[in-house]
């Protein structure tokens, strides 16, 4: 491979973001539990998030939201009748299922797959793997669309593998590349595949987290290893930190972070710190240069700091320059701890000589920092040209995107509207339009019900 890429693909926000509190385990969903959401400005600001990547120099492109409500899944557990009686039964007998139904947590495209690139790869081609996300009722939903739009963006066979979901059973509960870092010397090269689980569902004999569930197992990351041809050289199974997970830390993404040859991750992320490291060290080859590790001590920023604030949740990138910034959520700079360990950061010698700060507190809020926001995918130039160039944010696009969610989004979104069943119609319509703007054809089960609104 002569030359490669890092390609951001965002999710955008979809038009029924709330506040359900679903996932257990992630202390900021949690805490906003049954607020009033603000849908318009949480698109807008993952919006502008990608604009600012794309400014940078950074490839960007966006990946659309899912569908939702998701009515079939209501009909398939027993509301029956119209969209409206669906809704209004379903939020009088099971209100907790019909939020689950609503969210819109397709956004956190980190979790939306596990990507291998073709420099990886035994066949040469890049590899994907959609998250069965079985852990939570709310994201499991969500696996078979994801699969549908990675194929309508990656569907040159030549060039991508699509692989379908792992089983959706327990053993193998898979949660994307939130569990799955890369270090390599360069984009373009081979390097070393690194993905994190935080329980076997086969040994019992594993210490787990006291408080809240291990979500990934080591047997879904070691199918995911076989699925894509990985050489076992050159593919390291770490497990979390079981202190760490108690402390929120639900996926790795939230205690380390990963960008060619740099790891910077918390001395609390992984259960044996020190062996990961040395593993890691062991199976870089690189024609000589070193991986870079840079460890954060607990003295330094502690968990629950890094948890709150989502440091490690921020996105390492290499500039056109050559130089590496990193993009952190606007919590690190309120936060006296991150804020001083970011400046001392850039003071040291360090390859990440600049750190810029982005608002997406709507999806913080919900336990997504920049990080969730974004599916990581090292493309070839060839391969580049190979994916559907509509979904690669240009000002045009990004312009036609605002005017999309201003014109189509609500203000504000409280948890008595679910019940609302214009919201069903105005997502429809929000969606359908969509899948005009990005080109990607009918990707939604309604879309042949809709007659054009004005």
């Amino acid at each position: 491979m002569d030359s490669a890429y890092e390609v951001n693909f965002d999710g955008l926000v979809g038009p029924t973001h709330n506040y359900a509190g679903l996932s257990y385990g992630n202390l900021a969903s949690l805490k906003h539990r049954n607020t009033v959401s603000n849908p318009r400005q949480a698109a807008l600001q993952g919006l502008e998030k990608m604009k600012f990547l794309a400014d940078l120099g950074v490839k960007q492109a966006v990946l659309p939201p899912q569908e939702r409500p998701d009515l079939r899944t209501l009909r398939r557990l027993g509301f029956s009748g119209s969209d409206a009686q669906v809704l209004e039964a379903a939020h009088r007998e099971a209100p907790a299922i019909l939020a689950s139904c609503f969210s819109a947590s397709a956004m956190w495209a980190a979790n939306a797959a596990t990507v291998s690139p073709s420099s990886d790869s035994a066949d040469g081609r890049v590899h994907f793997t959609p998250a069965n996300l079985v852990s939570q009722f709310h994201r499991s939903l969500e696996a078979q669309t994801t699969g549908r739009i990675l194929q309508a963006v990656f569907s040159d066979e030549r060039f991508f593998a699509h692989h379908p979901p792992l089983p959706a059973g327990v053993h193998f509960s898979d949660e994307g590349a939130a569990n799955h870092m890369r270090l390599a010397t360069s984009h373009a090269e081979t390097g070393i595949e690194i993905l994190v689980h935080g329980r076997s569902a086969f040994d019992t004999s594993q210490s787990l987290p006291s408080r809240y569930p291990a979500r990934q197992t080591l047997e879904a990351s070691q199918a995911i290893a076989r699925l894509h041809q990985l050489d076992p050289q050159q593919t390291v199974f770490l497990r979390q930190n079981p202190a760490a997970i108690d402390a929120g830390a639900f996926h790795n993404d939230v205690v380390a972070v990963a960008n060619e040859n740099v790891l910077l991750y918390h001395a609390a992320a992984f259960a044996d710190s020190h062996g990961s490291i040395d593993e890691i060290r062991r199976k870089f080859s690189s024609g000589g240069i070193e991986p870079i590790f840079i460890e954060v001590p607990e003295n330094e920023v502690s968990l629950d700091d890094a948890v709150s604030t989502y440091l490690f949740n921020s996105q390492l990138v290499r500039l056109p320059d050559g130089s590496m910034a990193i993009i952190c959520p606007i919590e690190c700079r309120e936060n006296e701890s991150t804020r001083r360990f970011l400046v001392h950061l850039m003071a040291k010698h360090s390859p990440i000589r600049v750190a810029h700060f982005v608002d997406v507190r709507q999806s913080m809020n919900n336990g997504g920092g920049p990080a969730c926001l974004r599916l990581r995918v090292v493309l070839s130039e060839q391969e580049l040209g190979a994916v559907r160039s509509t979904v690669f944010l240009t000002d045009e696009l990004y312009d036609a995107l605002r005017r999309w969610v201003e014109r189509r989004y609500r203000e504000r979104l409280a948890p008595e509207d679910l019940a609302d069943p214009k919201l069903v119609d105005e997502s429809r319509v929000a969606l359908d339009e969509l899948t005009q703007i990005l080109g990607l054809g009918s990707l939604y089960d309604f879309s042949d019900e809709l007659t054009a609104d004005s």
